[in-house]
């Protein structure tokens, strides 16, 4: 019997024909399919043969109630590193993302709703479980802040970091400060901590740190606590948006109310998106892609998932589907690889 190192140019070619259909189909598939579809002129009983050696290598499996043959996760995964072709993303993929993206018309004050607007858009173009975070804003690099008096107790933060992104930050103060001593404020602390991370000046602590007077200082506390808050909310996940919910339950695995209920409850598992961006995505920005049991969690077992992240300057985020063993995985590797370009620059103006 053939080993993985050494499958034959038929095994592979009836292999491949059986992991592109049945992503296509849904259905198993019978070896009078792979005799007429494929340029191998051979019979259906050789056909069946080459599969029952396939099945024996554990690379397809039978189902009880058909005679055609499926992948299994091993299939896939020799089918993904060694047989499949790289896919270009089509054009109707390409303008549905952006156009969709320029019509949620997205301002440079609303950036955190890019990464929610577009797990929903990925969603519905993969029509699979999209999963998109905020980029890593406390490592980012500080470049200047400016404080905007909204009323006597409330002031708007607009920090600038390095590579384009503005983050915005409402800080409600005990009394009154002067527009002027907020001016002189702001060009202090942009003197002081330019070319700083974010979670570096967290660590300094300024307000402990230099001889402010006591209102100044109380804005200053309220600032770093806002900083913070802004780590905090990355550890634990809070800016991390699921989108597609509504697409995926449309693929023929979620007929079964058990599968359908399932996805819901996946797609409603915040840590356990958590973990699988903490331990699927490289720091490369490479694709990774598990599958099936190749899966930690036992909840993704039945499930593929395709992650990477994306840059805006120093700063990294994720993106990421989750969705059926049987998906087209050289198009989401397009598809995520065309997203991530999109974010970085629409984040990056």
């Amino acid at each position: 019997m053939a080993t993985l190192d050494n499958l034959t140019d038929r095994e592979k070619e009836v292999l491949k024909y059986v992991v592109e259909n049945f992503i296509r189909s849904a259905n198993p598939i019978g070896s009078r399919s792979v005799s007429r579809q494929t340029d191998l002129h051979l019979s259906s009983a050789t056909i069946r043969n080459v599969m029952c050696d396939l099945e024996e290598m554990d690379l397809l499996g039978a189902p009880h109630t058909s005679a055609g043959r499926v992948p299994t996760d091993r299939g896939y995964r020799y089918y993904v590193d060694v047989l499949m072709e790289s896919e270009k993303l089509s054009n109707l993929d390409e303008r549905s993302i952006k156009s969709r993206l320029e019509e949620a018309n997205i301002t440079v004050v609303e950036k955190e709703n890019l990464y929610a607007e577009t797990s929903k858009i990925l969603g519905k173009v993969a029509r699979l479980l999209a999963v998109v975070s905020e980029p890593n804003i406390s490592k980012g690099i500080f470049q200047k802040l400016e404080f905007v008096k909204l009323s006597s107790n409330k002031i708007l933060v607009v920090l600038n970091i390095l590579s384009g992104i503005i983050k915005t930050v409402i800080l409600e103060v005990d009394s009154d400060i002067s527009k002027q001593k907020l001016d002189t404020l702001a060009s202090t602390f942009n003197e002081r901590y330019h070319g700083l991370a974010l979670n570096q000046i967290r660590e300094l602590n300024p307000g402990k740190l230099h001889d402010y007077r006591q209102k100044e200082s109380g804005v200053i506390n309220k600032l770093i606590n806002s900083f913070d808050k802004m780590n905090a909310d990355e550890e634990k996940g809070s800016k991390i948006f699921v989108g597609g919910t509504g697409d995926v339950i449309l693929q023929p695995e979620f007929e079964n109310p058990r599968n359908f209920k399932d996805i819901i409850e996946l797609a409603e598992d915040r840590n356990l998106v958590i973990h699988i961006f903490q331990n699927n995505v490289k720091s490369d920005n490479d694709m990774m892609i598990t599958i099936g049991s190749e899966n930690d969690d036992e909840k993704l077992k039945n499930y593929s998932v395709v992650t990477t992240s994306y840059n805006v300057g120093e700063v990294k985020g994720n993106i990421g589907v989750i969705g059926p063993k049987r998906m087209n995985y050289a198009r989401m590797i397009s598809l995520l690889k065309f997203t991530s370009k999109l974010i970085n620059e629409i984040s990056g103006h």
